[in-house]
């Protein structure tokens, strides 16, 4: 059997609460042609940046990290759906939950695993809660935690995770900021386009956001 390819990785975050039920670990990959406008990590579009590593390492990282739960996010996942399908894989295997962003539409996933995508249909296997579908800015969603849009679907692939509340009055948005040494500034979480510029202004920031 050949080793599954090199995950080109944006971003690794060991600790989250923005990312999806409860504390979990994040993994942010880098490039995704969908590139939807309004995207806010249009700095993951490209292939050229991103560190590559071995599915292994961030198994073992994640695992490392001690959190009960890793979230896919791009960039588009299903575009290095090999490497991600071991990276999620391994995690299942020690116990815990995969939580999956896509800017990919369910149905369109289904039929690239009908037309033999043997690589989506084992990330699929792996993943327990898909967030289906691009981020369209004409469609903001306020009422969900998590998704950027309302056509955006939440489509529980196994019952992990199902009793996750998908409701903000329940499960609020949450933002969390990163301010590095250097100054740099790395907002991850759910926040519309005002709330960002307002809590940004004069700072230089990197913003990093689900699709």
């Amino acid at each position: 059997m050949s080793e599954p390819p090199r995950v080109r990785v944006a971003r690794f975050l060991e600790r989250t609460t923005a990312e999806g039920p409860g504390e979990r670990t994040a993994i942010w990959v880098q490039g995704c042609t969908i590139r939807c406008a309004g995207c806010f990590n249009p700095q993951f579009f490209g292939v050229r940046d991103g560190t590559l590593t071995d599915p292994a390492d961030l198994v073992r990282r994640v695992l490392d990290a001690g959190t009960p739960g890793l979230t896919l996010l791009g960039g588009e996942p299903f575009e290095q759906a090999a490497g991600l399908a071991a990276v999620a894989a391994g995690v299942r295997l020690a116990g815990r939950s995969v939580m999956t962003f896509t800017g990919y539409e369910y149905d369109h996933l289904r039929e690239q695993v009908a037309a033999g995508r043997e690589d989506i249909a084992a990330l699929l296997d792996a993943t327990d809660l898909l967030v289906a579908g691009p981020y369209r800015e004409d469609l903001l969603d306020h009422e969900r935690p998590w998704a950027g849009s309302t056509n955006q679907q939440f489509i529980h692939l196994t019952d992990r995770i199902a009793d996750a509340p998908i409701d903000v009055a329940v499960t609020p948005d949450r933002l969390e900021v990163t301010i590095s040494s250097s100054g740099t500034v790395v907002v991850n979480g759910w926040a519309d386009t005002e709330t960002l510029d307002a809590l940004l202004a004069g700072l230089p920031a990197r913003r990093s956001h689900r699709l």
